[in-house]
């Protein structure tokens, strides 16, 4: 698999990434297994996680597995602190709970340090040069190697970055940032996308696959076995299927059908060779579905097939995101 440089460093992880949201929890030991083979297998490294996913399961299933089914040195770990389960405050982004977060982060895993550090989401109630800071205290102690941020709006994510350059040397500049973005969800091309390209940061997009839809596999209904249907994810899926979505996911499967391959493989081939993305990060069930979504290393888009997509997908973006001449 193709490797990218993350941002404007000297990181390199593969331009597909590997998600363990549901592990612990929907994926158990022995399909987390076959996942995280499957993947190394493919030359794939960049394998994301974070404290709060199944309650920290996720973290500790990883691992199990590196422990004895793929070498630790083998990939590039990334995780997130900054979620929290009270319903007053969801995000705590003090330094006291962000380092305590990652330590039990270490000892879940089992290993000394990660690749790669990301906040979670911006906390309204924590001065922001405290959150960064610990994100300075972790690289400088050696148990990040890299740092990101997650779920902030271009605002958040342009002074965060302008922060943390102000002092080179000193604060850790930013290296990702991770993002919700796919051809259902373009919201980060108004504010954060720029900024992340302006400032050198390396967008690590989420839900790629439009949480599932853009498979097309829900145009004729809900299947039974989907996350559409589960009790827990239902409401995670629910928004993509709508009249909107259903014309661009009308317009990917005419897309894979003209190319003769899959709308999984158009929807995530499109969003991974955006400018600016480093590596979309992938969510699978099982061994078969992620070899399905690593076949697309093969793929790449005519420019006309990305022009209409493109098109069919365009968000609405006028001032002052255009030139208020040209409106």
């Amino acid at each position: 698999m193709e490797q990218r440089h993350l941002g404007r460093t000297g990181l390199r992880v593969s331009r597909i990434g590997l998600g363990t949201l549901t592990w612990g929890r929907d994926t158990d030991e022995h399909d987390a297994a076959d996942l995280l083979k499957t993947f190394w297998e493919a030359g794939g490294t960049l394998v994301d996680t974070a404290d709060v996913y199944g309650n920290g399961e996720a973290e500790y299933l990883l691992g199990r597995l590196m422990d004895g089914l793929v070498p630790r040195r083998d990939l590039v770990i990334s995780t997130k602190a900054g979620s929290v389960p009270d319903p007053d405050r969801r995000f705590d982004g003090s330094r006291g709970h962000l380092l305590a977060a990652l330590d039990a982060s270490l000892a879940r895993l089992g290993t000394d340090y990660v690749d790669l550090w990301h906040i979670h989401a911006f906390d309204p109630a924590t001065p922001l040069e405290e959150t960064l800071q610990a994100l300075d205290l972790a690289v400088g102690s050696g148990r990040a190697r890299y740092a990101g941020v997650s779920n902030f709006c271009g605002w958040q994510l342009a002074k965060a970055a302008t922060w943390q350059l102000a002092a080179p040397g000193t604060r850790t500049r930013l290296a990702s940032t991770q993002m919700e973005y796919s051809l259902l969800q373009r919201g980060v091309e108004r504010e954060v996308l720029p900024a992340a390209i302006d400032l050198g940061i390396g967008l690590l997009p989420s839900s790629p696959l439009g949480r599932g839809v853009l498979t097309g596999k829900y145009r004729d209904g809900v299947p039974a076995d989907s996350r559409g249907a589960s009790d827990h994810l239902a409401p995670f899926v629910e928004p993509y299927l709508d009249d909107t979505a259903g014309r661009i996911v009308d317009a990917v499967t005419t897309a894979a059908d003209g190319l003769a391959v899959t709308p999984l493989q158009v929807s995530l081939a499109w969003v991974r060779d955006r400018p600016g993305v480093t590596a979309p990060i992938v969510g699978a069930r099982n061994a078969r579905q992620l070899t399905a979504a690593l076949s697309v290393e093969a793929l790449s888009l005519p420019d006309e097939i990305c022009r209409a997509l493109d098109d069919v997908s365009a968000p609405v973006h006028r001032y002052p995101d255009h030139d208020w001449s040209t409106l």
